[in-house]
C-alpha cells in the first residue's frame, strides 16, 4: 500500500473538498463532495458529540445516499455550515427527489474552537456563509493545516489543524482520510518534537523525525490549551464540549451503509494510535465513512478488513499531517509544531 498522487482523500476518484475560514474569527468550514450522491455511515466515539443529520446514516434508515459531509469549527454555531450547503446544493437541483422537490442531505459534525483568540462577537452567525463558500471551493486539491475546519483548532500542547492521508491497495481500491484535529490530548509525546503517529508515517510526510526513543511515555496530563483557555475564559474551564476530532474515511469501493459503519468505527483506531489520550468524555471525537461505489471489490469479505485497516492508518497519517502543517497567525494561544 502506498499514498496515492496526492496523498488526499481527493485521491478517491469523484471526492471533492473544499475549504473556507475567516482568519479574524479564526475558525472555519470544510466540505466533502462528489459528482453524485455517495453511500455514508458513521461512529461516534467521543463523549460530547455535535452533529447534525447522523441518525439518517444508520443502516436501518431508509436514506441511501447523500450528497455531503460537513466538518466545521464554531461549536454547535458550526452545525448552520450544513445549511449553506444545502443551499448550494439546492440552487444546483441536487437533493433526495421527494416527488417534484429535491432536499439536499449533508450530515455535519462541529468542533469547539471558540476560545482560541479569535473574534466571536457576531451579530448574525457566519457558519452559513463559510459552509456556503466552501462547498463551492469545491476541488481535487486544498491546503492542510491552518485552513477550514482546522482553522483555530487546537491540541494540548500546540496548535491543530486540517489533514488528509491516503492509500492505495495492490487490488487497486484507493481510501483516504479527511481531519480536523482539536483534541484534549496530545498528537506529540511530551518536548513536542516526535508524533504518536509516527511508526505510521510513509516517507517524511510529516517531519520524518521517527517514533519517540523513550520509555514510560503517555502517564502526563500536561495540557497548554486548557490553560490558555482557562485563561482566556477568566474562569476554570471544563473539559466537556471544548475538544474533538473530527474525520472523514472515504473509498471508491463499494460498500453497503453497514460497511461504511464497519469502516468508520475500525478508523477510530487511527485516533487512538495519534492522539493521547483520545476518545474523552470531553472529546466529540466522530469519524464519517463514505463509499462511491465505483469499484466493485472481488471478495468483498475479505477486502473489508484490509480496507478497515488502512483507513485506520490514513487518519492516524492524516492527524499528523494536519499539526505538522499548522502555520503561526496573529493572536495565537499555542505555538505551532514547526516552530518548536
Amino acid at each position: 500500500m502506498l499514498p496515492g498522487p496526492r496523498n488526499l482523500i481527493t485521491d478517491v476518484p469523484g471526492i471533492l473538498v473544499g475549504n473556507a475560514q475567516d482568519a479574524a474569527l479564526k475558525s472555519g468550514t470544510t466540505v466533502l463532495t462528489a459528482d453524485k450522491p455517495f453511500t455514508a455511515s458513521v461512529h461516534v466515539m467521543g463523549g460530547a458529540p455535535g452533529t447534525r443529520e447522523t441518525d439518517l446514516l444508520a443502516p436501518d434508515k431508509s436514506v441511501a445516499k447523500i450528497d455531503a459531509l460537513v466538518l466545521s469549527g464554531g461549536s454547535a454555531f458550526g452545525l448552520d455550515a450544513c445549511s449553506g450547503v444545502m443551499d448550494a446544493l439546492h440552487s444546483q437541483g441536487r437533493g433526495f427527489p421527494v416527488g417534484p422537490a429535491r432536499v439536499p442531505l449533508v450530515p455535519g459534525a462541529i468542533l469547539f474552537d471558540l476560545l482560541n483568540g479569535g473574534q466571536k462577537d457576531w451579530d448574525e452567525n457566519p457558519y452559513r456563509a463559510l459552509g456556503r463558500a466552501a462547498f463551492e471551493a469545491a476541488a481535487d486539491t486544498f491546503d492542510l493545516g491552518t485552513y477550514g475546519a482546522g482553522t483555530g483548532a487546537l491540541t494540548a500542547m500546540v496548535k491543530g489543524g486540517l489533514g488528509s492521508a491516503s492509500l492505495v491497495l495492490n487490488s487497486g481500491v484507493t481510501v483516504g482520510a479527511l481531519v480536523a484535529a482539536n483534541p484534549l490530548g496530545a498528537v506529540t509525546t511530551p518536548g513536542e518534537r516526535h508524533f504518536w503517529a509516527a511508526p505510521f508515517e510513509i516517507g517524511d510526510e510529516f517531519g520524518g523525525l521517527g517514533p519517540d526513543p523513550s520509555a514510560g511515555l503517555g502517564r502526563s496530563p500536561e495540557s497548554r490549551k486548557l490553560a490558555a483557555m482557562q485563561k482566556l475564559g477568566g474562569a476554570p474551564m471544563p473539559q466537556e464540549r471544548a475538544n474533538t476530532t473530527i474525520a472523514i474515511i472515504a473509498t471508491d469501493a463499494a460498500l453497503s451503509k453497514a460497511q461504511c459503519q464497519r469502516l468508520a468505527t475500525t478508523a477510530h483506531d487511527g485516533i487512538g494510535r495519534a492522539i493521547v489520550p483520545a476518545h474523552a468524555p470531553g472529546d466529540g471525537d466522530l469519524v464519517f465513512a463514505a463509499s462511491t461505489g465505483t469499484r466493485a471489490p472481488e471478495n468483498p469479505d475479505a477486502e473489508l478488513g484490509l480496507l478497515c485497516h488502512a483507513a485506520a492508518l490514513c487518519l492516524s497519517r492524516a492527524i499528523a499531517r494536519a499539526i505538522s502543517h499548522a502555520r503561526p497567525e496573529p493572536g495565537d494561544l499555542l505555538p505551532c509544531w514547526a516552530a518548536v
